[in-house]
């Protein structure tokens, strides 16, 4: 190999999935997109709740960084799914169905910080690209992750 740059290149139509596989993946990341911010909702309105019992639409947008409006908008949408519930003069307030959601998210978000702190990632870098990931991980990519964690904690 000489170091030219030609050389090594891929050729894309060669390694590119069969149309409908990619199409399913490209699928796949456009549903993840969408649910993130559902998600990321309902995570944040769990933590809230936690805190200080309820969850106020104030709190919301300020920690998402966004405008009341926005937040309102979205938790329109969440009550719409029937993940949260809210009351005149109180604040937002998760169902059932929020819980659990909150819950996976959650277990999720933890693994995945988890996995990038095993591969020595620093772990504000770890908390910050996790808020990413676990949206887009596959449940076969979180099992693996959760796999390759037991062994390394047993290995230790």
């Amino acid at each position: 190999m000489t170091g030219n740059l030609s050389e090594t290149r891929v050729d894309a139509t060669t390694d590119m999935p069969e149309e409908p596989t990619q199409a399913l993946r490209f699928g796949r990341a456009r549903t993840a997109r969408s649910s993130a911010l559902q998600e990321d909702y309902v995570e944040l309105i769990a933590d809230l709740m936690a805190a200080h019992g309820e969850a106020r639409a104030t709190d919301i947008a300020k920690r998402m960084g966004v405008t009341h409006p926005t937040a309102l908008k979205s938790i329109t949408r969440l009550k719409r799914e029937g993940l949260v519930t809210s009351r005149p003069y109180r604040g937002i307030f998760l169902t059932e169905a929020g819980q659990e959601l909150a819950q996976r998210v959650r277990a999720r978000h933890r693994l995945m910080v988890e996995f990038l702190l095993a591969l020595g990632v620093p772990a504000e870098a770890a908390e910050a690209d996790a808020e990413g990931m676990e949206h887009y991980a596959s449940e076969a990519t979180l099992a693996a992750f959760g796999r390759f964690l037991g062994r390394l904690r047993r290995d230790i």
